[in-house]
């Protein structure tokens, strides 16, 4: 599975944006997909994650309610709607293709910047 990332930018505090990730092959609808991020300096983490039917996510404490992740198998794609946005959810925003469930991530994509202004 490859995993190309789409949508970050700039945007003022309080402000959206929606990300998108697409996904080659067939088997994208077989796969548990995540987002993840790094600000500047820290290390990775979670945000968000949707089971490979889209029945059950799963989200970070620090974006619950403010973030929701949605996918359309049909066209491979999985979303991250961020609403209400801070100047601490800036930060390099990737997908992953693997298991919610387990938490592991085989697939990741490169990346897109968020960059959030006070």
């Amino acid at each position: 599975v490859q995993l190309q990332a789409s949508g970050g930018g700039l945007v003022q505090a309080g402000g959206s944006l929606r990300l998108s990730c697409a996904a080659s092959g067939r088997t994208f609808r077989r796969y548990d997909m995540g987002w993840f991020r790094q600000a500047p300096g820290k290390e990775r983490e979670f945000v968000a994650a949707i089971r490979w039917s889209g029945g059950t996510t799963y989200y970070a404490d620090s974006v619950k309610g403010r973030f929701t992740i949605s996918r359309h198998n049909a066209k491979n794609t999985v979303y991250l709607q961020m609403n209400s946005l801070k100047p601490e959810d800036t930060a390099v925003y990737y997908c992953a293709a693997g298991s919610a469930v387990v938490g592991t991530y085989d697939y990741w994509g490169q990346g897109t910047l968020v960059t959030v202004s006070s």
